[in-house]
């Protein structure tokens, strides 16, 4: 475990509440909103400890130790555990409290890197081939979005915590295709933020199961941006989640082997 700076500020709070448009099919917090949050306070501790603009490069260590469910608050705590000369890595600790009872549970952990930038107003400097999804035991899942204003930071390209969700969203959808039963988010591995994304641009996600455990699935998901216009696309982040198939009782059960895996 990383020694905290000398000096360093207390932890940065934020508080938030878990409403239905942020929950799943459970009726539990959505883990591509949870890293969304995530992704917001990370990016406000490094800006308020370096006083310059800031943008997030990577995540890991990222684990959900339990399921928060619709109506709980959730108390985020942010603080910085190293300072390199660019760049500062931000742990993350969420923790859900039921309003009626009082009792807290530690929920969710993770580490995030995050870079000052500044000059071309976080304009990619190299753009990048694009990447093909690993073979792996299931189809692909593809989906695009469109980046719109209110999704972008001040820089005017995509918010990590907005990428995070889809990002999310797009290894639900590919586990769940998969296993064809209710999955979670349990962990992300890594995930590196190689460019951003513009506002009006479009991104096209795909997704694939990589390996199949007993009650788990990895999923690799890689987003790549593309100008409308021009057709020109680049990679701009690529990331690993662990998904857990449930059974309706909301326990883990083995992952089905499909008939037909990739079909």
């Amino acid at each position: 475990m990383s020694k905290k700076p000398a000096g360093s500020a207390v932890p940065t709070v934020m508080i938030d509440v878990v409403f239905p448009e942020q929950a799943n099919h459970h009726g539990t917090l959505f883990g591509g909103a949870a890293l969304s949050m995530m992704d917001k306070l990370a990016f406000l501790v490094a800006t308020r400890a370096t006083r310059r603009p800031m943008v997030t490069a990577c995540s890991g260590r990222i684990d959900f130790h339990a399921p928060i469910a619709q109506g709980t608050l959730v108390e985020l705590t942010g603080e910085v555990v190293r300072r390199g000369t660019r760049s500062v890595d931000v742990a993350v600790r969420v923790i859900a409290e039921d309003l009626a009872s009082g009792e807290r549970q530690d929920s969710l952990g993770g580490l995030f890197t995050l870079v000052a930038v500044g000059g071309e107003r976080g304009r990619p400097h190299v753009v990048e081939a694009a990447l093909p999804v690993r073979e792996g035991v299931g189809p692909v899942s593809s989906m695009v979005e469109m980046v719109f204003p209110g999704h972008t930071n001040h820089f005017g390209s995509l918010f990590g915590g907005q990428a995070l969700a889809w990002l999310g969203k797009a290894a639900l959808v590919a586990a769940a295709r998969y296993a064809r039963m209710p999955v979670v988010m349990a962990a992300s591995e890594r995930i590196d933020f190689h460019a951003p994304v513009l506002e009006g641009e479009i991104v096209d996600l795909a997704a694939r199961v990589l390996k199949v455990g007993n009650s788990s699935m990895t999923v690799e998901v890689i987003m790549h941006a593309e100008e409308l216009l021009t057709g020109q696309r680049r990679l701009c982040t690529r990331g690993r989640f662990t998904m857990v198939a449930l059974g309706y009782d909301g326990r883990p059960v083995p992952v089905p082997q499909p008939a037909c895996p990739r079909c």
